[in-house]
């Protein structure tokens, strides 16, 4: 009786997958999340609940607007609320913010934000390279913010309201405490202390709490591999204890590789044709690549999650959302069980009514036709634009040429991330009013950059496509019509054969973009090499899609300021792999191959779970078939289409635990984690680890894994195919 009335709950909580999703959420539609919560750049998290309220504030380095505020009801699915402010030259004098001269900020500006909020106002705080700190306060998340200038050498802070007081948590290895003046006017003089000495194992990137009396400060370590270290202790001013609270966790993510040449003068990196190195990372080397930084907060119904960075391959870096358990008097990200690990799919928080009717969503409207008065909100200017040069008119985004050596000094160059895990933006420029020298096009902004467009040169319009390691293509002319005056007027049509359509592909996962053109919109043709998307640490940033048009100074001498200008329409953006409906085959007949030897999960006659190794009989046997039955909420049972029943843990994570048991039961849950482009894991929801085996030792597999390692290779990630 017990069996049955389990079975009918699971029957009831059952559900689908969204399939109707055109851009990335975490959110699956089945009541459960996907790490990451963006698969674009969002790095340096912070996060604070107000009553049912969520909020986000993240690093926005050089560009603008900056400093973004995120809000959500349910911690899975986000939106824009706001930047902090709109144009550099609001809060700072600083002229190397508008690519002035030969000035730039590229890898500075807006670091680690911490945002806040007291008796009725938020708070958010930041440091800006050679400006010192920055606060920032509103009524609202959603604006308008009130600035103001607090200087001084405070950087990657956490800032804690305490019995009347403010303080700032800071520094890397010897943590610091100053505190600010009631009025935020400045420092209290001589405030400034030690609490944590060196030696403590704590690092950078600090996040402070008051928990029930206690305080703790989360601290990002990151040599020689990330690490999210916590401190306590009874007193705000120590002694602290300290330990690792989330270690080793990628997600099963490759650290990203490194530009490894681009570290000497500056002129020569921001020059074209410099060579590149990018060295690519080791086939199973952790790093940085962890989950490492980030803050934690607490549901109105007691729960606690951690919003924190992953260096996550091309996308730079982005946001995870942990499930927190407490342990010992320590907020340990990871379930009971596994301590120190995140599920990549898990349950979404219950966080309340307010988040039940909560569609998924991503936080960004990425396409823009140019037919409103403002431009999108997932648009941000590289440096200062100039305003006088760039407009909204008739349905299309024109940017007037001012001159510039190359992409990397143009100004009025408009910027949003790139989109993982795999994207397609296009957009189709008018090219028809550049002067000579001209260029506009689309292009990838990052170290190394590329770019597809049109040049005007000796009168003519010319594609090109540059890639600033390996320079210039010259792709021939775009054949313009002769543009004719209609009877009696000086006004002049513009014809089909000034426009042409470019596109970027690009893979964040396999760290590529590649370049294409069309005359028509509908029939491209693909040029060049493809580029490399490195995460590197000169511009501090992911890969972005741009939109440019600069006159080039380094066509002979000519100088001369440019009358020319571009016309940009209908940039469209795709992400094919956002619906990941496919990705959950409830219902389904697979099989599941082991990444790490080519073996299948086999559920043998004597009941017990084994590897078939390619050559054998049982491989493509119904011995390594399984059903996969829909419990609700991504959890799945699998029964083996040999009769033998339901693979069921009997253990503890014991070695040889994985059996095939007649009765399905709580046993038989597990949670299938979506790894993508059609991998899966396997998490037993009794001993929240994952099913595997250790490679070429040959032993069943155990349900005692703690997580995938970078290169998936280590026994518990399976490529699932669909046979039925």
């Amino acid at each position: 009786m017990k069996t049955n009335l389990f079975l009918l709950t699971l029957f009831l909580m059952a559900g689908t997958v969204n399939a109707q999703v055109k851009t990335w959420t975490a959110d699956n539609g089945n009541g459960t999340y996907t790490n990451p919560l963006f698969y674009d750049e969002f790095s340096d998290p912070d996060c604070i609940r107000v009553g049912e309220d969520y909020y986000l504030a993240g690093t926005t380095m050089h560009c603008a607007p900056g400093l973004v505020i995120l809000h959500s009801k349910d911690l899975v699915n986000w939106e824009l609320a706001s930047y902090c402010f709109n144009r550099w030259s609001d809060i700072l004098p600083d002229d190397k913010f508008r690519l002035e001269g030969d000035e730039q900020v590229y890898g500075q500006g807006v670091w680690a934000p911490v945002i806040r909020y007291h008796d009725g106002k938020f708070y958010v705080f930041t440091n800006v390279n050679g400006n010192g700190l920055q606060l920032f306060i509103s009524d609202s998340a959603y604006g308008p913010w009130e600035h103001r200038a607090l200087g001084g050498h405070i950087y990657d802070l956490s800032v804690l309201f305490d019995e009347g007081h403010v303080y700032a948590i800071h520094g890397y290895d010897e943590v610091k405490i100053t505190e600010f003046k009631p009025d935020f006017s400045g420092y209290v003089e001589g405030s400034e202390r030690v609490i944590i000495p060196r030696g403590s194992g704590m690092g950078e990137g600090h996040h402070a709490y008051k928990i029930d009396g206690k305080y703790y400060i989360l601290s990002s370590e990151y040599a020689p591999m990330g690490r999210l270290q916590c401190a306590r202790s009874e007193s705000l001013f120590g002694p602290y204890e300290t330990t690792a609270i989330s270690v080793m966790e990628s997600l099963g993510t490759q650290k990203f590789p490194l530009v490894t040449n681009a570290n000497g003068n500056r002129d020569k990196w921001m020059n074209d044709g410099y060579k590149f190195e990018v060295a690519p990372a080791g086939d199973n080397e952790l790093g940085n690549a962890t989950i490492h930084q980030g803050g934690m907060l607490m549901t109105p119904n007691g729960e606690w999650y951690g919003l924190t960075m992953l260096d996550f391959v091309g996308v730079g870096r982005t946001t995870c959302l942990c499930p927190i358990t407490w342990q010992d008097g320590w907020p340990v990200f990871g379930l009971e069980g596994n301590p120190g690990r995140t599920p990549r799919t898990w349950v979404k928080p219950n966080v309340g009514e307010s988040a039940e009717t909560v569609q998924p969503h991503g936080p960004y409207e990425r396409s823009d036709n140019f037919n409103h008065r403002t431009l999108n909100k997932v648009w941000q200017w590289n440096h200062e634009p100039v305003d006088r040069m760039w407009s909204l008119k008739n349905g299309k985004l024109v940017l007037r040429a001012m001159g510039a050596q190359n992409l990397l000094h143009a100004h009025n160059t408009l910027t949003q991330r790139c989109i993982g895990p795999v994207s397609t933006a296009t957009v189709t420029l008018s090219a028809s009013n550049l002067s000579e020298g001209d260029v506009a096009g689309l292009a990838i902004l990052n170290l190394p950059y590329a770019w597809i467009g049109v040049r005007r040169f000796h009168k003519n319009l010319r594609l090109q496509w540059m890639h600033q390691e390996r320079g210039m293509i010259d792709l021939g002319p775009l054949r313009e019509s002769n543009r004719k005056g209609s009877r009696g007027s000086k006004a002049r049509k513009e014809t089909s054969s000034s426009k042409v359509h470019l596109r970027i592909n690009v893979d964040l996962d396999e760290m590529w973009a590649r370049f294409s053109y069309s005359t028509d919109g509908i029939n491209f043709k693909e040029v060049g090499d493809s580029l490399p998307l490195p995460y590197q640490l000169k511009i501090f940033q992911g890969s972005r899609y741009s939109l440019f048009c600069y006159h080039s100074i380094q066509d002979g001498n000519n100088t001369r300021p440019s009358k020319g200008y571009a016309e940009f329409d209908n940039f469209e953006v795709e992400e094919p792999m956002a619906d990941r409906s496919a990705n959950f085959p409830m219902g389904k007949v697979i099989t599941l191959t082991n990444l790490s030897n080519g073996s299948r999960l086999w559920g043998t006659k004597r009941g017990v779970c084994h590897s078939a190794a390619p050559e054998s009989a049982e491989f493509n046997s119904d011995d390594c078939k399984f059903r996969v039955l829909d419990r609700g909420k991504g959890r799945v049972v699998l029964e083996c289409l040999n009769g033998m029943g339901y693979v069921t843990i009997t253990g503890f994570g014991l070695s040889a635990d994985v059996r095939l048991v007649k009765n399905e039961s709580e046993a038989s849950l597990f949670q299938w984690q979506d790894m993508l482009r059609g991998q899966c894991m396997l998490m037993s929801l009794k001993t929240h680890r994952y099913v595997g085996c250790t490679p070429d030792q040959g032993e069943p597999y155990s349900a005692d894994f703690p997580g995938a390692s970078p290169n998936r290779r280590n026994g518990c990630v399976f490529q699932f195919d669909v046979v039925e």
